[in-house]
């Protein structure tokens, strides 16, 4: 009699493919890459071939069809290896959730495939010069002419902008609605005449992945690429997104984490001081007691708010507590990590020093720590309202 093979299983397979694919490809080539700030192409063509460009897109698209929880432990595992790596999936998918759940049936025919199979790149243009936690105060306009939108305006730290084929363009439809937000919509935009990467950003950590300023002159795209068909949609849509983008961030934040910490266990285990591993003095063991403790907080935290995200239901408390404490958690045991390797730990010999100049970004990206506390406030106040 044969069984059959549970959901379960298979992403459980996808998850150690992904870490196998870190261990044997990823791992042993990443600081070479990163101090270089080179792109990961071989790395991104293999990832191609895992079918990751399609991990949360739906089967009946080519995807791979996984949920939240999937992705969350896929992106851990890579970020365990190279945390770049990620990035170059965070924003391809958030375009193409945005398009799962909001795009019309056009839309999803014509981009979803594609976007599976790694021939369409996404990239999210939202962030600008002058907006980036308060979005609703973005000033890229688009104009509706006839059947064509002309976009004008700049979009900064965009991830994926030289690579990506297909960008999702949070722009003023109505640059007059009140409250401002309404006046958002978000445009389907690809490469053509219009559309330009205007220069590239240079950065603390996250290297090897391009992060840069993207600037619309009366680019015309067509009036069917609205996603959902409908103005004034924009602001909803995108926050939507950024809730898989937070989960996203804090899944990011644990494998860096994870990864500083075995770094620090493995070098306190063969350093010795006063005759003895270091790992046997008591103030160092106090150390891994709490970079471990607080590593899997974060991931409980992490895995809670994707799994309320599968299920349909509103998350941005859970992924705001996630993306925060993760992300504070990751910066503190990069720290520490540096702390128990001493001064080896200050030097491109050993890795932690690369987990040290990734952790700030996830502090940063996908909204404040300082915004996701008052996300979190305002969800807990509204909750025991009295």
């Amino acid at each position: 009699m044969t069984s059959s093979i549970t959901r379960t299983e298979v992403t459980d397979e996808v998850v150690a493919a992904v870490r196998r694919f870190v261990e044997r490809d990823v791992i042993p080539i990443a600081g070479e890459l990163e101090h270089r700030d080179e792109y990961p192409h071989a790395l991104v063509a293999r990832m191609k071939e895992l079918g990751l460009f399609g991990a949360t897109i739906p089967v009946e698209f080519g995807g791979l069809g996984l949920d939240v929880t999937t992705y969350a432990r896929i992106v851990e595992e890579l970020s365990r290896g190279w945390m770049s790596l990620s990035g170059v999936l965070n924003t391809h998918l958030m375009v193409a959730y945005l398009l799962r759940e909001y795009g019309t049936t056009e839309q999803k025919q014509r981009y979803l495939p594609a976007m599976a199979r790694g021939d369409h790149r996404g990239a999210l243009c939202l962030t600008e010069p002058h907006a980036g936690s308060d979005v609703q105060r973005i000033r890229t306009t688009a104009v509706r002419r006839g059947d064509v939108y002309v976009l004008n305006g700049s979009k900064m730290f965009i991830t994926n902008a030289r690579t990506a084929t297909i960008y999702a363009i949070a722009a003023k439809t109505d640059p007059q609605a009140n409250p401002p937000y309404k006046g958002i919509s978000v445009i389907l935009g690809e490469k053509g005449p219009g559309l330009s990467v205007s220069r590239d950003i240079h950065k603390l950590g996250y290297k090897g992945i391009e992060t840069c300023e993207v600037h619309l002159e009366d680019y015309q795209v067509p009036a069917a690429n609205l996603l959902g068909g409908s103005e004034g949609r924009g602001f909803l849509q995108v926050m939507s997104g950024l809730e898989v983008g937070r989960v996203n961030i804090a899944a990011r934040a644990v494998g860096v984490a994870t990864a500083a910490f075995e770094q620090a266990i493995r070098y306190a285990q063969q350093r010795e001081t006063f005759g003895k591993p270091i790992a046997q003095h008591q103030a160092i063991q106090l150390k891994l007691a709490d970079m471990a403790t607080k590593i899997q907080a974060a991931r409980l935290l992490t895995y809670h708010a994707a799994e309320k995200k599968d299920r349909g239901e509103r998350a941005d408390l859970e992924a705001g507590m996630a993306k925060l404490f993760a992300s504070e958690t990751c910066l503190e045991v990069a720290t520490e990590a540096m702390r128990v390797l001493g001064g080896y730990g200050y030097t491109a010999e050993f890795p932690v020093e690369r987990y040290f100049r990734d952790a700030p970004l996830m502090i940063i990206g996908e909204g404040t720590n300082e915004i996701q506390r008052l996300v979190i406030a305002r969800q807990l106040l509204e909750r025991h309202k009295i």
